[in-house]
């Protein structure tokens, strides 16, 4: 495991508007796909869908060091879905995708859910999937390619 950042190197805060940029360049690099960005405008994933999503009860916060995002994490009110997080490779194993995940959680709590979900690869070998079942994610469904988890919340 890398060493944690100093807490004054790293600053995690809300996404803002203004932020788009920032988290779709992170998106992109840790989507290991090299048509990233046609492949999520394809999926209907742009600037303008994650603006509308954030005026319909989605939260997200942002990962700084120095001034550079280095990760994010989005979830939905609405649904109970922890919807992305991403965490630049260079930057992994800090603790940085854990304090991202863990906004999302408190906040999806707050909203009042009691067990949140999210989707991932089905693939064991993806070290999201080892992620979440270290934070108490537990395997749910299959279906469609995808691999879905659920996590209860206190």
């Amino acid at each position: 495991m890398k060493p944690p950042l100093a807490e004054a190197d790293v600053s995690i805060r809300e996404i803002l508007p203004a932020d788009m940029d920032a988290i779709f360049a992170v998106r992109i690099a840790t989507w290991h796909n090299p048509n990233g960005r046609e492949e999520m405008t394809r999926m209907g994933i742009t600037h303008e869908s994650v603006l509308a999503m954030m005026r319909d009860r989605t939260r997200g916060w942002i990962a700084e060091a120095r001034g550079r995002a280095i990760g994010f994490a989005m979830g939905h009110a609405r649904t109970g879905e922890m919807w992305v997080i991403a965490v630049l490779k260079e930057f992994e194993d800090r603790g940085i995708g854990r304090a991202l995940i863990t906004k999302v959680e408190d906040w999806l709590a707050s909203e009042g859910w009691h067990e949140i979900w999210l989707t991932t690869d089905v693939d064991e070998k993806f070290r999201a999937v080892g992620f979440y079942k270290r934070l108490g994610w537990t395997d749910w469904k299959f279906e469609r390619g995808d691999r879905y988890m659920r996590k209860r919340l206190r």
